[in-house]
């Protein structure tokens, strides 16, 4: 009963400067992966050096392309734009974005316990989102486990009108024991990541944890075809100036 059906493709993979192996984007291409997601930046103020290169192999091998931002406490607003100004500028010094549909945006809001500059609040990731929205005219995605979802975003001291605006973004889940079930305030996810760094507590056979030359990668299952998850990439994606 794990198993999400035929409409369903495990087509996303995301990574960041910890995955130290130069990943083989062409051999992802070929074992079904539509998109890759990256980390570009971190707290605080700092970006992932990996990022450029990678962005214009996976954009090269015909990956789309995504990038998130490990989200802290300090100002959200600072934060938007140093993301944003690092994606830009990356795109507009590649040789492979001119025809690709864009860059994916994403918030990643989770617990910090490895960097300085704590944990972002809801309230925070709201200025965060809508200063992306102001400048590029999209909602990023939000990426968080279920267990925050249903205990920060979606718990009984958050203001109704907080959790409105966060389901302004498309929802990123992570769950690597079962199909997410609690996704409120949003009603559906899009992108579900079963499984990080090993941990997969679902049959290996339906939800392998390697792709290409990668082992213990982190996959993400989109609930429709890959010619629906390269539709839903190029509605939300940003293409940056230049």
């Amino acid at each position: 009963m794990l198993i999400l059906g035929g409409c369903a493709s495990n087509s996303v993979v995301n990574l960041s400067h910890y995955d130290e192996a130069r990943p083989q984007f062409n051999l992802m291409e070929a074992e079904g992966v539509v998109g890759v997601i990256h980390e570009a930046t971190f707290p605080v103020g700092n970006v992932d050096e990996a990022y450029g290169l990678r962005q214009d192999t996976a954009l090269a091998d015909g990956l789309l392309w995504g990038a998130y931002h490990f989200a802290d406490g300090t100002d959200p607003v600072r934060q938007a734009d140093h993301f944003l100004e690092t994606v830009e500028a990356r795109w507009r010094s590649g040789v492979a974005t001119r025809k690709s549909a864009g860059v994916l945006l994403v918030l990643d809001f989770e617990q910090n316990d490895h960097y300085p500059g704590g944990t972002m609040r809801p309230e925070q990731a709201v200025a965060f989102i809508e200063r992306i929205h102001e400048r590029t005219g999209k909602y990023p995605g939000l990426y968080t486990n279920e267990h925050r979802v249903e205990r920060v975003i979606d718990g009984p001291n958050v203001d109704p009108a907080v959790k409105r605006a966060l389901s302004r973004c498309w929802l990123w889940i992570a769950n690597y024991h079962y199909k997410p079930r609690h996704t409120e305030p949003w009603p559906s996810w899009s992108l579900w990541q079963y499984t990080g760094d090993g941990t997969c507590d679902l049959p290996r056979s339906a939800y392998p944890t390697r792709v290409a030359n990668l082992r213990n990668v982190e996959r993400n299952i989109f609930p429709g075809s890959k010619g629906a998850a390269r539709s839903f990439w190029r509605e939300h994606a940003w293409k940056p100036r230049g």
